[in-house]
């Protein structure tokens, strides 16, 4: 038995199965994580779903892209043009997979093997306590009567800093900012949203697992979200795992029990 944790998918079913063939994916026996944004640009996200739904031994956390087709199907959110969800939208078992999504976590911590998968990142003031009960607070209404109140008031940047005084809206958008978009931080925790590659707005701002002060320096975490990065970090413990596939690069896998690494070009 073997545990793989999967970068971010965004529809690239058949890089998938490549990658699975590759690993000699054991269904019966193998455990399967993924870094969240199952879905997006790719031409199969409708099938991603389906495949990864059906599977047993699976822990999927949630990415910015899945909270996003949750707001398309259930808000007055407009669907990008550049996002492939229409298929999804058409979709007989539409409400089936949407109900699923939404049960899955923002963050899964595993004591036995010694990791935490994220989509994106923690700011500088969480340790895993403060980050495991923050991500159970999104969950929670995630999964309650009052999830599409939730995401109608989930998108924007502002709070740009996680605090303990933060409540309701506010302090949901801010712990959902921090899972499933941040990239970069300053040494307050001052969150920065909008830039995408490897540099900052400033030198103010650091990649969040580059901050000497981070309460998380214990923990091996795995994360998606920032293709920019190919796969480095350049730190001991903290393990990048988004690589690229939907925009023609790679679809890598981490063998959490040896660290060793897998990838395959993508051809979706």
């Amino acid at each position: 038995m073997a545990t793989y944790a999967i970068g971010d998918i965004q529809g690239c079913l058949d890089s998938l199965l490549r990658l699975l063939d590759k690993i000699n994916f054991d269904p019966l026996h193998d455990i399967l994580w993924f870094t969240g944004d199952l879905v997006n640009r790719g031409p199969k996200s409708l099938e991603v779903l389906r495949f990864i739904k059906k599977l047993n031994n699976v822990q999927v956390v949630l990415g910015n892209h899945d909270l996003n087709l949750l707001s398309v199907v259930y808000t007055n959110v407009s669907l990008d043009p550049k996002n492939n969800l229409r298929a999804i939208l058409n979709a007989p078992d539409k409400e089936e997979l949407c109900a699923w999504l939404r049960n899955r976590s923002l963050l899964h911590h595993d004591a036995d093997l010694g990791y935490t998968l994220v989509h994106a990142g923690f700011p500088p003031q969480w340790d895993l306590n403060k980050a495991v009960s923050c991500a159970e607070e999104v969950e929670t209404i995630l999964r309650s009567k009052h999830f599409v109140e939730f995401l109608k008031n989930m998108y924007g940047n502002e709070p740009s800093r996680w605090s303990d005084s933060l409540m309701g809206w506010e302090r949901l958008r801010c712990i959902t900012n921090c899972l499933t978009r941040l990239r970069f931080c300053d040494i307050k925790g001052n969150l920065e949203l909008t830039a995408k590659g490897v540099n900052a707005i400033s030198d103010n701002y650091l990649p969040w697992f580059k901050l000497s002060n981070r309460c998380s320096k214990d923990l091996n975490i795995l994360f998606g979200h920032w293709a920019a990065l190919q796969g480095q970090t350049n730190e001991p413990n903290v393990y990048a795992l988004d690589t690229g596939c939907v925009w023609g690069r790679c679809l890598s896998a981490m063998r959490l029990e040896d660290k060793a690494r897998f990838s395959i070009n993508c051809v979706d």
